[in-house]
C-alpha cells in the first residue's frame, strides 16, 4: 500500500531533520552548502528552513539538471571538459577553509549519461577532481562537515523497480529509502546512535587486532591487502577540525580503513553493478600487482572503466578497504540500487583512488607528502565497488603471521 500524501510529508520532515542533525550537524553560525538536483526542490526547502532553524548563517544551494548536463555532454566543445572549473573550486574552497557544512542529495538516474562518449565524461571528471584537490583534502581530511543523502527520482525509480506498475515506482524507493536510514523507527535519531554505537564496536575491536594484512576468498576472488602501520578503522561517524559529529553517509553499514597502496596483490570480482559517470559497469575482475592495477575486464562497461583507471596514476591504486556483513538491512532486503550510497553499504567494498587521511594515526595533521610517505594513495577520485557476497571469507593476519577469521560466508566472525 503507498504511503498517503500526509504520510509523506510527514517522514519527508523526519528525513529533512536527520540530515542536518545527523548527517551534517548543522551548528549555530555555520554555512550549509547544499549540492542538489532541482527535482529535489520541495526536500531542498525542508532543509534550507531545518538548517536555519538551528541557527545556519547562510544556506547556499547550488542545482543541477539531468537534462541540461546530457545536453552539455552531447553537444558543448570539446574544449569545455579539459577546462578547469576554477570559480567552483574556488567558492567550495572558501567555504571549506570558512568551516562550512556541505550536504549533497542525489536522485541519480544510473543511465543519465548512457551512449556519450566516455573521454568528454573522463575529461570532465580528471579536470573537476584536480580543480578540486584543495577542497577534497579538506574533506577528505575530516577538516569539514559533509553528508550525502539520496531521494528517488522517476528514471531512478524505473531502473530499481521495473516490474512495479509505473506509477508506484517512486514510492516504493521512497519506502525502501526510509527503511535504510532507519526512518520507520519510532526514534529515528535514537536509532541512529545505537547503530553507530554498534558499528564503533567493531571498528575498536579491529583497531585492537591491528592486523598487518587482510586475505579475501570469494568466487572469482583471491585478494591480498596489505594496511599500513598505524592504520585506523573508521566508522559512520566522524569528528570535524571544531570537534563537531557528522555522518557522511546516511545510509552507512561500514567499518573501513585504509590500504598500504603497494600491498594489494592477487584479483578480486564484482559482485554488484557499479553505476559511475552516468554509466552502469559490470560483471567485472580487476587483478592487482604491488597494489597496482595491472589488468580489467568487464562484462557491461569496459571502455567506462578503462577510463576510471586512467583518470591520473592514483585511479590504479586502491584508496579504501571497507567491510559489511551481508546480514545488513539493505544486502537483506534483496533490492539492487544502481547506486553506491546503497549498494556499498549491502556489500564489502573497496574504492579506486584517494585515501581518507583520518585512516592513518596522526594523518589528520599530515600534509598529502607525509601521507603518501606512509604508504596512503593519492588520486583526483574515489570511487567505491562492490565485492561482498555470502560466500566471501575474510582473514586477518597478524605481524608475527597468525591468521584468524574475521568474516565467515559474507559476516562478521566476531
Amino acid at each position: 500500500m503507498s504511503m498517503t500524501e500526509t504520510e509523506l510529508q510527514e517522514k519527508l520532515s523526519k528525513y529533512a531533520d536527520l540530515a542536518v542533525q545527523i548527517g551534517v550537524n548543522v551548528q549555530p553560525g555555520q554555512i550549509l552548502v547544499v549540492n542538489a538536483p532541482i527535482t529535489a526542490a520541495e526536500f531542498v526547502r525542508l532543509i534550507t528552513a531545518k538548517a536555519y532553524a538551528l541557527g545556519a548563517s547562510q544556506v547556499k544551494v547550488n542545482w543541477s539538471d539531468e537534462f541540461i548536463t546530457r545536453q552539455q555532454f552531447e553537444h558543448a566543445s570539446p574544449e569545455v571538459f579539459t577546462k578547469a572549473p576554477t570559480w567552483f573550486a574556488g567558492e567550495m574552497t572558501e567555504f571549506a577553509e570558512n568551516g562550512a557544512a556541505f550536504l549533497s542529495v542525489i536522485a541519480e538516474n544510473p543511465d543519465a549519461l548512457k551512449g556519450i562518449d566516455p573521454e568528454r565524461i573522463a575529461n570532465f571528471q580528471k579536470t573537476r577532481g584536480a580543480a578540486l584537490t584543495k577542497y577534497r583534502e579538506l574533506q577528505m581530511s575530516d577538516k569539514v562537515s559533509w553528508s550525502i543523502v539520496a531521494i528517488p527520482s522517476q528514471p531512478w525509480a524505473d531502473k530499481v523497480f521495473p516490474d512495479v506498475p509505473a506509477d508506484q515506482r517512486v514510492d516504493k524507493l521512497w519506502e525502501a529509502i526510509f527503511h535504510t536510514v532507519r526512518l520507520d523507527r519510532e526514534d529515528p535519531v535514537a536509532a541512529w546512535q545505537e547503530h553507530l554505537d554498534t558499528l564503533e564496536s567493531k571498528a575498536n575491536v579491529l583497531n585492537a587486532k591491528k592486523y598487518a594484512s587482510l586475505h579475501y576468498i570469494a568466487p572469482g576472488t583471491d585478494l591480498s591487502i596489505e594496511l599500513p602501520e598505524g592504520h585506523l578503522w573508521a566508522q559512520g561517524d566522524s569528528i570535524n577540525a571544531k570537534g563537531h559529529s557528522f555522518v557522511a553517509n546516511m545510509p552507512t553499514e561500514e567499518v573501513f580503513t585504509a590500504p598500504k597502496k603497494t600491498g594489494v596483490n592477487g584479483t578480486v570480482r564484482s559482485t554488484k553493478p557499479l553505476s559511475y559517470g552516468g554509466n552502469v559497469i559490470d560483471g567485472f575482475s580487476i587483478t592487482f600487482e604491488q597494489g597496482r592495477i595491472t589488468s580489467v575486464s568487464a562484462e557491461q562497461g569496459q571502455e567506462a572503466l578503462e577510463y576510471l583507471i586512467s583518470l591520473d596514476e592514483g585511479a590504479k591504486y586502491l584508496g579504501e578497504v571497507a567491510l559489511v556483513p551481508h546480514k545488513s538491512p539493505i544486502s537483506e532486503s534483496g533490492i539492487l540500487y544502481f547506486n553506491t550510497l546503497f549498494d556499498e553499504n549491502a556489500s564489502n567494498h573497496l574504492a579506486i583512488g584517494t585515501a581518507y587521511a583520518f585512516c592513518l594515526e596522526g594523518g589528520k595533521e599530515m600534509n598529502q607528502d607525509e601521507l603518501t610517505a606512509r604508504g596512503l594513495n593519492n588520486s583526483v577520485t574515489h570511487v567505491d565497488f562492490m565485492i561482498g557476497s555470502a560466500e566471501m571469507d575474510i582473514y586477518g593476519i597478524t605481524a608475527d603471521g597468525t591468521r584468524e577469521p574475521v568474516f565467515q560466508k559474507g559476516n562478521w566472525a566476531f
